[in-house]
């Protein structure tokens, strides 16, 4: 997914993860509008700023580091420091089960295209694939306004204690084993969620692991590889006019939250299959 090493860490574009906390700086690098000194200029007066910058060194003090940022690309040059941007981190009191390590989300902008939103997230260390944790909970929104650094703190420790709910979600998936037909309608369905009734390809192709970790027919690990070939793309189809093409990977962090939580979702429906 990424395509150079950077500072111990793995950068592509506007993203960056690394196997440490990242520095602000690192940050910066690729993710500015997160230091953003003003909000953009359509806010009204009644908006009230507060950079992320200034919520991630209050979430640092509180045992909160960052491990991957991302930033969104935006066509109207005038809101690039204002944009959408994704940090997710780690507290030593989300522990790591096997090759999952539980993290928070935390999105925000300062050009009026969203609140301050807090989700629950999974990284897989063996793929560099991070997974976002949906419709386990409420999402944690906080508006622009009144304390918002304190709030944040109070939805990050909410979250922090709704783990062990989500983190016993993922062993159910662990033990549900699917059968080939199971595994091929949760394919087409996740292929749905992307493209609807569009098909580039064979829903089967999704099923596709890139790893041995991957091979086991438990509801998780189909869950993680239709979710790595939805997400990283490269999947070689034909597009509505038939000619031969390649899948995208998806990029944007509108996109990429949405497609999650909606395979989370997915996968619920198919631990009482």
């Amino acid at each position: 997914m990424y395509s150079y090493r950077y500072s111990n860490g793995r950068a592509s574009g506007n993203q960056l993860r690394s196997d440490h906390p990242l520095q602000n700086h690192e940050i910066a690098r690729v993710a500015p509008s997160v230091f953003a000194a003003a909000a953009h200029c359509s806010r009204a007066d009644t908006y009230s700023f507060v950079p992320t910058a200034q919520v991630l060194d209050r979430l640092r003090s509180e045992g909160f580091e960052p491990f991957e940022v991302r930033q969104t690309n935006c066509r109207k040059e005038d809101k690039v420091p204002f944009t959408r941007h994704m940090v997710r981190l780690r507290h030593p009191n989300m522990i790591k089960a096997d090759d999952v390590t539980p993290e928070i989300i935390l999105l925000n902008s300062h050009d009026g295209t969203s609140s301050y939103q807090l989700l629950t997230g999974f990284f897989r260390s063996i793929c560099d694939n991070g997974l976002v944790a949906g419709n386990v909970h409420s999402d944690i929104r906080i508006a622009h306004r009144g304390n918002i650094s304190d709030n944040v703190i109070d939805g990050c420790i909410r979250v922090v204690q709704n783990l062990e709910q989500i983190t016993n979600r993922v062993d159910e998936y662990r033990g549900k084993i699917l059968k080939l037909f199971d595994q091929k309608e949760f394919a087409a369905k996740a292929m749905e969620l992307k493209w609807g009734d569009v098909q580039p390809f064979e829903p089967d192709r999704l099923l596709t692991a890139h790893r041995y970790e991957d091979s086991s027919d438990s509801l998780w690990n189909v869950f993680n590889t239709v979710q790595e070939n939805l997400l990283k793309g490269g999947i070689a189809g034909r597009s509505a006019n038939g000619r031969r093409t390649r899948t995208r990977g998806i990029r944007a962090i509108d996109a990429d939250v949405k497609i999650n939580k909606a395979l989370w979702q997915l996968a619920d429906e198919f631990v009482e299959v």
